[in-house]
């Protein structure tokens, strides 16, 4: 796995016991938004506390930097696995690089 850079609004999901990093690229949040509608309502729901596990799991998947060996219902079921708080953090870390790009 690559080192992760918060500077860039990395973070990491773990998927079957291996890290795997998530990184919010233009065209990861662009093919995020072409399925999810507008990423501004996107953090909107999520501040309300209105963010589906399905969203939740499409913007996971569509930001992993390395998709190989892994399916869309794997990131979702590690989603499960771990519970909402655990998927908190990195989810965090790419809706504040939506809000605020890289520094």
């Amino acid at each position: 796995m690559t080192q992760v850079n918060p500077l860039r609004g990395e973070a990491t999901l773990e998927i079957g016991g291996t890290a795997h990093l998530l990184r919010p690229t233009f065209t990861a949040l662009v093919a995020a938004e072409d399925e999810l509608g507008p990423l501004f309502a996107l953090v909107e729901r999520a501040g309300a506390g209105q963010l589906r596990l399905a969203e939740l799991a499409a913007l996971f998947w569509h930001c992993l930097a390395r998709r190989e060996g892994l399916t869309r219902n794997m990131v979702g079921e590690a989603v499960v696995t771990q519970g909402l708080a655990a998927c908190a953090a990195p989810l965090r870390m790419l809706l504040g690089q939506i809000l605020k790009g890289t520094a």
